[in-house]
């Protein structure tokens, strides 16, 4: 046995020093990488709630009242330096019927960017259905790097809400650190 394992790695060898190729290594390769270079990445997931009592407003908010057609739901903040991949919006207890919303991002500033533009419904359209229980993925296409920290927000259309809900909202993305 000792005997067949020393031609092949002779042959190994005498292939190896005939036939060595350049290593190229790309200059940007881990340009903007946040955080170490630990096995499991730096691929995120943040994972916001949103939940009405039975009167429609939004628990654990700054606000009594119930959310009505037009009002913003800041759902919390994205960091500056997030690129933003993907998002599912997990609608476990529906909006009252007729019930709208668009999703998408806001500078937390309130300055918007030339680079990045904030923009509302980034992730889904004004005529996504928060009406009934549903499991959605984001619709947009491409992917963006948050210049600076901005805020998840939840436009609602289509219908005053008066009734309990529970939304869950998870956003993929990689974070890369601020510039």
């Amino acid at each position: 046995m000792a005997q067949a394992v020393a031609p092949a790695a002779a042959f190994l060898e005498n292939f190896w020093s005939e036939n060595i190729m350049a290593t190229i290594k790309r200059k940007v390769a881990n340009q903007r990488q946040f955080g170490g270079f630990a096995p499991f990445g730096n691929v995120t997931v943040l994972t916001y709630s949103l939940k009405t009592n039975a009167a429609g407003a939004v628990i654990d908010s700054d606000s009594a009242e119930a959310v009505k057609e037009g009002d913003v739901i800041v759902l919390g903040p994205l960091p500056e330096g997030f690129r933003l991949d993907d998002a599912h919006l997990i609608i476990n207890t529906a909006l009252t019927a007729s019930t709208t919303g668009k999703l998408g991002f806001a500078y937390a500033d309130g300055v918007d960017s030339a680079e990045v533009p904030q923009d509302d419904d980034y992730f889904l359209p004004a005529s996504t259905s928060l009406a009934t229980a549903a499991r959605i993925r984001a619709s947009g296409t491409g992917n963006v790097t948050l210049p600076k920290a901005a805020n998840l927000i939840l436009t609602v259309g289509g219908a005053d809400n008066a009734k309990e809900a529970a939304v869950t909202v998870l956003v993929q993305g990689e974070l890369t650190g601020p510039k």
